[in-house]
């Protein structure tokens, strides 16, 4: 991930954290679901607060996959069990993400969304930590053979994400690969109450990010690399929620939109240049799930925080 310090965006309603609820209370037995390893290989590395894995819970997965694929080039692997339906997307045959299907019942209005899956060494620790300064429970911890354990919360602001401690270590840091994930933002309504929610569950050093808007602007940094901002959320924003949002790396912003559209998506966020220098842009895509695009040019290195 690349410390990029994100400006205020605020565009999603209720039902996407009503569907990422219900999606995660009906998660998979963890005796009949496999999932591929995070790491390499079997190691004990671990990055403390860094985005390492992104579910995507959607009601139709086949037009996922045809979204997904068509737009960052991700190829897919389809895991069933039972009543579940699940793919690994891949780019150059490595894992990047999941998509899990979760219809929508009859007569209720959910959009689809991404989970954000946060390091941690132990998920049991975490989440008692996190319960006791506000978090609530969402899907209690579970453990997947070659995953590792992961938990799903909400924090005190009701934003939706999950503690993953891998089996296999965490990804070293580095440079993310267009089609990779390259950073992640959470909008908040008190971006310094959340920023130290979020400091005393993942050990984060916070730094105040450039603003140009009189908002807050927040980075979180652990191991002397940025792994992630806090924004607050503008004003006029009452009946958006809090929620997470993380970025995948494109080569243009504006192209990646446009075929985005072409897909079937639509442009939440139009590509825009941000305070340095890069073009970014939040895209939906069929099924109203909001995810970002960012450029990262070669002359472009990682910004430490000061």
């Amino acid at each position: 991930m690349v410390s990029r310090s994100r400006g205020p965006l605020a565009f999603l309603p209720r039902g996407v954290l009503v569907f990422l609820l219900a999606a995660s209370a009906t998660a998979p037995a963890s005796a009949a679901f496999e999932l591929p390893p995070i790491g390499s290989t079997t190691g004990t590395e671990h990055h403390a607060g860094k985005v390492v894995w992104a579910d995507l819970v959607t009601p139709d997965l086949a037009a996922a996959e045809r979204f997904y694929g068509g737009l960052f080039g991700w190829t897919f692997q389809d895991v069933h069990a039972g009543k579940t339906d699940y793919a690994v997307a891949l780019l150059a045959g490595q894992p990047v993400g999941g998509l899990l299907q979760r219809p929508v019942p009859a007569g209720e209005h959910r959009q689809s969304a991404w989970l954000t899956f946060l390091s941690v060494s132990d998920v049991d620790a975490a989440r008692r930590t996190a319960l006791g300064h506000g978090a609530k429970s969402v899907s209690d911890p579970k453990t997947y053979a070659g995953r590792g354990r992961q938990a799903v919360l909400s924090d005190p602001e009701g934003a939706v994400f999950a503690v993953l401690a891998s089996a296999s270590g965490d990804p070293p840091d580095y440079l993310a690969e267009p089609g990779e994930w390259i950073w992640s933002a959470l909008l908040a309504r008190d971006a310094g109450r959340s920023a130290a929610f979020y400091q005393t569950l993942f050990g984060y050093d916070v730094f105040e990010g450039p603003s140009d808007d009189g908002a807050e602007h927040l980075v979180l940094s652990s191991d002397d690399y940025a792994r992630a901002s806090v924004n607050t959320l503008p004003g006029g924003s009452a009946r958006r929620h809090p929620h997470w949002l993380n970025f995948i790396r494109v080569d243009d912003a504006t192209e990646a939109a446009d075929k985005a559209v072409a897909l079937g998506g639509r442009i939440l966020v139009e590509p825009h240049e941000d305070r340095h220098g890069g073009k970014s842009a939040v895209i939906a895509d069929p099924a109203g799930a909001p995810i970002g695009l960012m450029e990262w040019s070669a002359s472009q290195s990682k910004v430490e925080p000061k």
